[in-house]
């Protein structure tokens, strides 16, 4: 979450928008947009080997944002029973899915991080990662 001076002297809570969120979604080399679903669910994928795999969903025309990201099962259940915004993935594995509602309950930050670990995962640099070393990780970044 972002927070913002207003001429009043009032601070204010900045949620990251879907806009934002797209910008650092298409950041990886390769990421594309894609709407397999339909209009209602921008899709964004990278390329892997001759195909192209998604890494997140977001749903549109919902504030907050609904963004779906893969995740490392252990980590997914870890930040379900931390976090009251991340759930299960919505009409995805709920194993492998979150979808976590940017309502700023979670830094920006851990939003970025979760959004990497995505596409790590899905580009296959993190899946040999034991599941308790993403938990530790976590718990020693975020803690």
């Amino acid at each position: 979450m972002l927070y913002q001076q207003t001429s009043n002297s009032y601070i204010v809570a900045v949620m990251i928008s879907h806009k934002d969120i797209e910008k650092r979604l298409l950041s990886y080399d390769g990421a594309f947009l894609d709407y397999p679903f339909g209009e209602g669910v921008a899709v964004y994928k990278v390329p892997v080997g001759e195909s192209s795999k998604m890494f997140a969903l977001v749903s549109e025309g919902k504030v907050p944002v609904r963004l779906s990201l893969k995740c490392d099962p252990g980590l997914s259940q870890y930040l379900r029973e931390k976090y009251e915004e991340v759930m299960p993935g919505y009409h995805l594995n709920k194993k492998h899915w979150n979808t976590i509602i940017l309502s700023g309950q979670l830094s920006n930050q851990e939003i970025y991080d979760l959004v990497a670990h995505s596409h790590n995962l899905v580009i296959g640099e993190d899946e040999d990662q034991d599941q308790n070393a993403s938990v530790s990780q976590w718990q020693q970044d975020y803690s």
